[in-house]
Parts: structure tokens; sequence; C-alpha cells
């Protein structure tokens, strides 16, 4: 275990309070697996999880990036024992530890790491994948205000993460609603959290404390592909607001053709409007990707850069192909935006957001993507602060 800022202690908690992991104290999470040691948040229900035997899949929504610890308490020493899973990538340098976000009373206040666990270790030549299991971890944050305060503890984005003991030296109760918004939001690896600093700075999470608003962040790395399960996860989860990210995974994955997108978002849009009629849908096309604006994937692995130990992606389509259907990130926001604006006559409440406003030409020209499909912490930052000045500003579609 290590800790940054001040909060290092090594005495353990004289008589500690041991307080169930239940959801009353979880946020973010559509689903709570009860494991051999304890708990497992998961971001798809289960009867989603049974319907897609994809391990990319199974990786991302096993990731908790928006899900938090929330609670009261006067505590002014929080133990958390958790077991992570570790991605190894063959080749490549280590993975830093992942990083767990202390919040009290909804400030920055602290950062943490479990080390140990488990390890993935995935080769990106083969797409070979070896899980090996280990050992529980435990973070602490010491010398906290002495007084009843919220305190948040945001896991790691990107690192799965079996939940197996919170331990204080006061009771911890949970925190009454407060009547925020709720906004769920699905999108690729990069509403995921992709190469942010950490799970509180990642655009969504940004962009949510900017708004004022609960976060249910869907964002699935290399899994937003419009699949029904996904639409479904959507339509039954209760929500204020909801925004769809939908382009670059389709184009990585080389997945569908123009002829199978357009109803495939249809048929998204119809089912998440199953369960939410009225609420603000805020439909958002792809960020400038300058490797597939007009080159259909799928995206693939430099293998040049891999050799040397550093991570890049190639487009690896044929631009000629388009003419055959082939998707590229232009074909897709034309596309998008005129679906929401066919839908937009009969539904008032459904909106589209360029993707490039968020992250455009002049954008890339100061911080670019530096694997070419991801953004970085300042990039991320950037995306979240503009996506709450158009979303949630007075006149923006979540106003209100």
């Amino acid at each position: 275990m290590n800790t940054e800022h001040h909060h290092r202690a090594t005495t353990p908690i004289t008589t500690p309070i041991t307080t169930p992991l239940t959801a009353d104290i979880l946020r973010g999470a559509l689903d709570l697996e009860r494991t051999e040691h304890g708990l497992l948040p998961h971001r798809l229900p289960a009867r989603a999880r049974a319907q897609c035997a994809d391990g990319q899949l199974a990786m991302a929504e096993s990731q908790p990036s928006g899900v938090r610890l929330v609670f009261r308490t006067r505590a002014t020493v929080v133990e958390l024992e958790t077991r992570p899973t570790k991605r190894v990538y063959l080749g490549l340098p280590p993975r830093p530890d992942g990083r767990y976000d202390l919040l009290v009373d909804g400030r920055p206040a602290g950062q943490a790491s479990v080390s140990g666990g488990n390890t993935l270790t995935l080769d990106m030549t083969t797409g070979a994948a070896r899980h090996e299991s280990g050992p529980t971890g435990t973070l602490r944050f010491t010398d906290l205000p002495d007084r009843v305060k919220q305190i948040e503890i945001w896991l790691p984005h990107d690192e799965t993460t079996e939940l197996v003991a919170l331990r204080t030296d006061a009771p911890v109760e949970p925190v009454p609603d407060q009547g925020r918004k709720v906004w769920l939001h699905h999108g690729s690896s990069i509403s995921h959290g992709s190469d942010a600093a950490s799970p509180s700075t990642t655009w969504p999470a940004l962009a949510a404390s900017l708004g004022g608003v609960e976060l249910i962040n869907l964002g699935l790395g290399g899994s937003a592909l419009l699949d029904p399960f996904t639409a479904r996860a959507l339509r039954d989860t209760p929500a204020d607001l909801i925004s769809v990210k939908i382009g670059i995974n389709v184009v990585n994955a080389d997945l569908m053709r123009l002829r199978a997108f357009a109803p495939a978002v249809h048929g998204f849009l119809d089912t998440i409007r199953e369960g939410h009629p009225t609420a603000p849908l805020l439909v958002v096309s792809p960020i400038l990707c300058p490797i597939h604006e007009d080159t259909p994937g799928p995206s693939a692995p430099d293998l040049t850069a891999l050799g040397a130990g550093r991570l890049r992606f190639r487009a690896a389509g044929d631009p000629a192909e388009r003419a055959s259907g082939k998707l590229t990130l232009n074909v897709i926001r034309d596309e998008l935006h005129r679906i929401v604006q066919q839908r937009a006559a009969d539904d008032p409440r459904l909106h589209y957001l360029d993707g490039r406003d968020l992250y455009g030409a002049a954008d890339a020209a100061e911080l670019p993507l530096p694997d070419e499909l991801h953004p970085d912490a300042a990039t991320h930052r950037r995306i979240g602060e503009r996506f709450a000045k158009a979303a949630f500003t007075p006149d923006g579609p979540f106003a209100g």
C-alpha cells in the first residue's frame, strides 16, 4: 500500500468498526456480485453480462469507473481493504497502480493505491489473456477532520476492484438523498476514463461535479457498440438526464457497415426511450480522432511502436471501402446528426452534440492524443469543462 499527500500511518485502528459494504453506501454500480471474500461492483447487470462472452467487455464493465463509497462519519481514520486486478501488457512497461480518490465534503483530500491483488496478463499481438489470483491489500486515510463529514472514496476507474472490508474509528451512516439529479452516461474508453489522472478527474466525473449531478458512468472501454443489452441497462436504470456517446468503438472494432449502423442507433434510442420517455437525452458524436476521421477501422496496435515498448494505434482500414458502407468518424457524425434531426421532430427532448466541440482540430494541435486514440489527463479536464458548459448551462439540453 502506498499513499500520497499526508495520509500516512502504520498503527492499526485500536478498536476498528467494520461497516458492511452494502448498496446504501455504494453509488455508480448497477450490480453488486457477492464473492467468496466480499463484493465486486459491476456496471452492467448480470443478465446483460450473460449475453456476451467478450473478454474486453467483461474487463471494462467490472472496472468501477464512477463507482464510489459515500457515507457520513466522524472518523479520523478510514481503511478500505480490496483485492484489485492489475493489468500487465506483454512487452510494455508496467502500468501504475490504480488510484483511489478521497473527497471530504466534496473537496479532494487525498489519494492512495493498493498494490498486490490479482494479475491479468494480456498479449496485444495475439489477444491472449491469463489470470492469476493474488492477495488483498489495504489503503488508509488518516488525520481526517474530527467532525461529522461526508466521505467519498472513488474506486480506480481502470482497475477491477473487489471490496473486502471498510474499517473506521467511528460509526458510519449512509448519506440521505440530497435531491440531486442523476446523470446516466454511456460511451467508449474515453468516457470510461482512459488515461485520466484519477477516478474523480475522468471527463464525466469532472462534468458531473461542475453540473452538480450524481453520475452513473456506463463508459465501457472498447465496448460502446450499440449492444441491445447495454440499451436495456440504460432503459432500466433510474435517471433524470441521459447521454450516449457513440462512434469510435464501432470504427475500432470494424463491427458494422452503414446499413446496420443507422437501424442499430434507432433501436438503441428506442429502447432507452421505453424506460425514459421524457428525460433529456443527448446524443454525442465522436471527438476528433485524426487516424479515423476518413479511414475506416479496425484500429490495430502499431507493432513497430509495440516493439519499442510504446503503445500506439493505427487505422488498419482502407478509405476506398467507404463506398461500400465502411464507417469512419465523419460518416458516423453525419449519420448521427441526421438521425437526431429526424427523431427530434417527435421527440423535443432529444439533442445532438458534435464531439469536435469537446475536442477538435485546434485541441489536437495543442494536446495530441498520445496513443492516437485516447486523451491525456489535461484533455480529460478540457472535455469535462466543455461538456458541462454545453450541457448544464441555462440554455443547454440538461438545463433546469
